[in-house]
């Protein structure tokens, strides 16, 4: 019979958060030899287990639950082991010393309860043995800067001898002034290291737990501190009992990669102060003085003339605050010194260099495209080239007028104007790359070394005719891409308004508190968020932002977490709970333990990773700079072969060139002659080639068709994304916000018609009136739901309201009788019903009667807790919609279950023929979100995606994108939060839903104005078109140039077909016409209608079943 004695365990478990989680530990529990039954519960965070104590103990039942990453404590009644250890610590001067002291040990795992005596300098701590021990205490009072021991010094040891016997007088005063030897050897032996590994395969807070945990069970840990966002650990230990590759080992033990990244490393804070009242150096170095004198500070220098102070601290030992006050004593006052936000992605000195650039050009370009037009119209009217130079408006003999206007306006630009296209060509060549500003240099050089030369020749020779010059190419050219450049770097430069703005998330300031017994409020102080220091305990009231990355010690609340994750319902949040910086606390509140603070908090690591991303980004190489890398070469190339086959012709055969060279002079040498028309031919063909309308190709499609885009309500920036948006191979969809609504919607009302005979209409009045007091994102639902079934704007009257965070509401409503129907009024069924009798059963209300209902809405523990029995039938109901990723409540009136509601964040109606679109062009559909499995699927499920990543953070996301790019897939993400602002501009394109967060919409590429997923398929389409576009003015540019450049090298003089000067000058801008007027064909396009896209669906599928 002695096996049958049964005994029960209550085990407190952290890190569930759905029915999944219950499942998986009643399962694994109960197949525990000696347990005959579990029963788990979410709400209380609980489990209960009936064992048999031969079988299986206490312990084996926790540890069990640990193995599966949970968090498991046993419960206050069940904990059969406890001892206490008396801990002597020096270096305590304040009563603030105390309440620190005893504010982090009793964090610690397995501490019971802890007291700290200033008078006997000495802590009483009451702990679990089998969680931790008496040394891990110890060190981890000596870590926070005070000296401990677990032996009493000598001095006390005396006190408690007999007073009268005088060799213990002596003994007392021989040792007043130090401790016994054997601490201070210990404290020399047990010098506590520090060490960084990294951490990979952590997906949620469950993880970081579970490592936090199990490391410190073993000996020599001292502490662990794990950022989940970071992917790291930091380990402090004991190098006598354990080594830094023996904790990296450890962690990979529990099934995460884990990689040694510093050993014994010491953390460098950093402070720079403001510091006035100085007035010599007498001053400056006595605060450097007392800095170095200071524990914990490494460095300082104070620098008198500009009253500042950098410092650099280890924060372990001292914080920002306690180095202000220091220097504060000294009878000086220090500030923060404020900085800007500056960003290593600052394209505003860029922005200001192209606008100088383009003004200048602007300014001079104009009157020279005014003289070209003069010219070219003077010129074909005369058949040759003295029209627009006739020889009596020469100033000097071979100057005319024009040339020298032209040369007066040119110089500037090709000075000054085009400085940067220099620079940018000049950093190409170096590195052995001719890109499209190789290609304008070139042109615009030759072209305006070549006119001012020939201009001199003339000038020397006293030539009748002035010559024709390239002046008009330089500002013509530099007037355009100096504009495209402008506006490019100006749609670059929103990318760091991404981090400005993420930035401007954070929490401006923090209030510190100091706690006495019992977690009571001693003092507050108001401080900025950069004066946190590890460990400091914040108090957020209710609404307030998080100001640091820290852990629950007090109080209990909701906290809306979609900063983080994305995912609009609030998370509950109680001692112990895990709290993120820059999300926001609902309605209680909490007093939080700052873990991470300054750089290291989750949103810190949110703006690290997108400015990695957009500085890791790749540069698109555009098609134009793809061409003239070939391009340059060849032209060059054609330049030297015509140079060396006419100085060869013409030493061979003089006659040709004398009878072609329309400056050929008897005076001058034969060689000269021969020379002279070599280099005329070889340059003429440098400059017909000139870039002019490939400089124009792409700037004026991209203008054109970022215009078109923006009327269709697609935001494009610049010319980058809209090259590559036609070649993405995967588009990454997040789920909340961007498939679905982001906003839970009702979805089903169930009226439980067997149990309680009440109309919908009344359920529906009685419901909205209790939920339009919550705060709850599902009780704000639930509240618009009824309002809009029963079309009134004034529900009834709410008294005696209550809301239980993770459970649900009670209240009374009453003055409902408006939204009732009358006795003379027809029933009728409202949408939403699933029942026929939605209608029947009331007695119908009399005008004048107030009725008061007693209202209870919540899960099935707050119906359970207050006496409801929820049936099969109904719980049946409810996994069902649970299963599809759904939430559902029970609504019980005077005491009577009478309805469910179910409620989801519903999918927008585009979704599902958007990614079918997407699919029949040959496009991969992936969705990714940081919420559960079941859920995803769900979603996945309607809108027809196959591939699905779940419980993702936002540091995955990007991790998921580059892992499709290095398969050399391009990658579309979409999404709308701060959360996928890191993924967004790491992708190929990153492409944002225009309602969703300001730094979403900062970080993407391009942006859908209209909330329209519709809007992705038509941004690649207009890609699509766009390039096709810019390839068609590569052909008509390139046209012009395959034409002239064989008649400017002189191929067919022999058959009569010379280059005229005016020829010249008119194709030119014949290209440049023609370019611009091809890329003003793109306003034509029209995007597709949503009808064309559900024709074309309907097709497909019809073509798919018939075959």
């Amino acid at each position: 019979m002695g096996f049958d004695v049964e005994s029960t365990a209550r085990i407190g478990v952290d890190g569930m958060h759905c029915q999944s989680c219950v499942q998986t530990i009643r399962e694994h529990v109960g197949a525990l030899r000696g347990v005959s039954h579990v029963q788990v519960s979410v709400e209380d965070a609980a489990a209960l287990v009936v064992f048999q104590p031969l079988h299986v103990t206490r312990q084996e039942l926790r540890d069990q639950i640990e193995d599966l990453g949970f968090g498991a404590t046993l419960l206050a009644d069940d904990a059969d082991l406890r001892q206490t250890v008396s801990v002597w610590i020096a270096g305590m001067t304040c009563n603030s010393c105390v309440r620190s002291i005893e504010g982090r040990i009793s964090q610690m795992t397995g501490v019971r309860s802890v007291g700290v005596s200033l008078k006997d300098e000495k802590g009483t701590i009451t702990f679990d043995p089998t969680l931790t021990g008496p040394e891990h205490l110890r060190l981890a009072i000596e870590d926070m800067g005070f000296d401990a021991s677990l032996q009493a010094p000598i001095q006390d040891q005396d006190l408690l001898a007999d007073p009268s016997d005088p060799s213990d007088h002596k003994t007392q005063h021989d040792n007043a002034t130090g401790f016994i030897s054997s601490p201070a050897s210990q404290l020399a032996s047990a010098k506590v290291q520090k060490c960084f590994v990294s951490v990979t395969g952590m997906t949620c807070a469950s993880c970081v737990a579970n490592i936090e945990r199990n490391l410190l069970k073993h000996k020599g840990v001292v502490s662990v501190l794990v950022s989940l966002m970071a992917g790291k650990a930091e380990v402090k230990y004991d190098p006598d009992f354990i080594h830094a590759a023996a904790v990296t080992r450890l962690i990979e033990d529990l099934g995460f990669g884990a990689t040694l990244i510093e050993d014994n490393a010491v953390t460098h804070g950093k402070l720079d102060l403001t510091i006035s009242g100085m007035t010599c150096a007498s001053c400056t170095h006595s605060i450097e003085s007392k800095m170095a004198a200071t524990k914990g500070i490494t460095g300082a220098s104070v620098a008198l003339a500009t009253k500042t102070a950098h410092i650099q601290f280890d924060p372990d030992v001292i914080g920002p605050r306690d180095i202000m006050k220091i220097i504060q004593d000294l009878g000086f006052e220090a500030g923060l010194k404020k900085a800007g936000f500056k960003s290593n992605l600052d394209h505003a000195e860029e922005i200001q260099q192209w606008k100088n650039s383009f003004l200048l050009s602007l300014v001079f370009g104009l009157p020279v495209m005014g003289l070209m037009i003069y010219m070219m119209v003077m010129d074909s009217q005369h058949r040759q080239h003295g029209g627009s130079m006739p020889e009596e408006q020469n100033l000097l003999p071979g100057l005319s007028i024009l040339n020298l206007a032209f040369f007066l306006l040119c110089t500037p630009v090709q000075v000054f104007g085009g400085r940067y296209f220099y620079v940018q060509a000049y950093r190409s060549l170096k590195h052995g790359a001719a890109n499209m500003d190789v290609l304008i240099v070139l042109a615009t050089s030759i072209a305006y070394v070549y006119s001012c030369v020939v201009l001199m020749v003339a000038v020397a020779e006293r030539a009748r005719q002035s010559p024709v010059t390239f002046f008009d190419t330089p500002p013509m050219l530099f007037v355009f891409i100096a504009l495209g450049r402008w506006l490019e770097h100006v749609a670059k430069s929103k990318t760091s308004a991404a981090l400005a703005k993420l930035m401007s998330l954070q929490a401006t300031d923090a209030t510190v508190v100091t706690l006495g017994p019992g977690h009571s409020i001693i003092s507050e102080e108001q401080v900025v968020v950069e004066l946190v220091q590890r460990g400091d305990v914040v108090k957020v009231p209710p609404g307030g932002k998080f100001p640091v990355d820290g852990k629950v010690i007090e109080g209990s609340s909701m906290a809306d977490e979609s900063l983080i994750t994305g995912e609009p319902m609030p998370v509950s949040k109680k001692v112990g709970s895990l709290v993120i910086a820059g999300s926001i606390n609902a309605h209680g509140a909490l007093l939080v333990e700052a873990t991470h603070v300054g750089a290291d908090t989750t949103l810190s690591q949110i703006v690290r990773l997108v400015e990695e991303a957009q500085t890791s980004k790749a540069p698109i190489q555009q098609f134009a700079d793809r061409l003239s890398g070939y391009f340059v070469p060849f032209i060059v190339l054609v330049s030297v072969v015509t140079l060396v086959a006419w100085l060869a012709v013409g030493f061979v055969n003089f006659d040709i060139v004398r009878e072609n060279f329309s400056g050929y002079n008897a005076n001058i040498s034969r060689a000269e002659v021969i020379v002279r028309f070599a280099f005329q031919a070889s340059i003429t063909v440098l400059s017909i080639a000139c870039p002019c309308s490939l400089g124009l190709a792409t700037p004026t499609a991209v203008m054109v068709g970022t215009g078109v885009g923006a009327q269709s309500g697609i935001l494009i920036k610049g010319g980058e994304p809209l090259e590559m948006a036609h070649k993405i191979n995967v588009v990454m969809f997040d789920k909340t916000g961007t498939i679905t609504n982001g906003a839970p919607r009702v979805t089903r009302v169930l009226v439980l018609w067997e149990m309680a005979r009440m109309s919908l209409r009344k359920i529906l009045a009685v419901v909205g009136t209790a939920e339009a007091s919550s705060e709850h994102p599902l009780g704000i639902a639930v509240t618009k739901h009824c309002k809009e079934e029963l079309n009134a704007d004034v529900l009834g009257f709410c008294q005696d309201f209550q809301a239980v965070p993770g459970c649900g509401i009670s209240c009374r409503v009453s003055n409902v009788e408006h939204l009732l129907p009358q006795q003379s009024e027809e029933r009728f069924l409202l949408p939403g019903a699933t029942t026929d009798e939605s209608s029947l059963g009331d007695a119908a209300v009399h005008p004048g009667e107030v009725l008061c209902y007693s209202v209870l809405i919540g899960n099935r523990e707050w119906m359970r807790r207050n006496g409801h029995h929820v049936g099969a039938d109904v719980d049946a109901a409810m996994s069902s919609h649970e299963a599809k990723g759904q939430t559902s409540i029970l609504v019980a009136i005077d005491g009577v279950l009478c309805a469910m509601i179910a409620i989801a964040d519903t999918v927008k109606a585009e979704s599902a023929l958007a990614v079918h679109t997407l699919g029949s062009m040959g496009i991969d559909v992936v969705m990714i979100t940081g919420d559960n499995k079941r859920t995803a699927k769900a979603i996945a499920a309607q809108v027809g995606i196959r591939k699905v990543f779940s419980e993702v953070l936002p540091s995955h996301k990007v991790a998921k994108v580059q892992e499709l790019q290095e398969q050399g897939l391009r990658v579309a993400m979409v999404g709308d939060g701060v959360n996928d602002s890191p993924a967004l501009a790491r992708a190929d394109v990153g492409i944002a839903i225009g309602t969703g967060t300001d730094v979403a919409i900062e970080a993407a590429d391009i942006v859908l104005i209209r909330n329209d997923l519709l809007d992705v398929v038509a941004s690649v389409e207009l890609s699509k078109r766009t390039v096709r576009r810019i390839r068609i003015n590569f052909v008509f540019a390139l046209i012009y140039n395959l034409v002239g450049i064989p008649i400017a090298a002189g191929v067919f003089m022999p058959a009569g077909l010379v280059l005229q000067p005016w020829m010249g000058s008119a194709a030119m801008a014949a290209s440049s016409v023609s370019v611009v007027l091809s890329s003003l064909l793109l306003r034509l396009y029209k995007k597709t209608s949503v009808e064309l896209y559900e024709v074309r669906a309907r097709g497909m599928i019809r073509s798919i079943r018939s075959s």
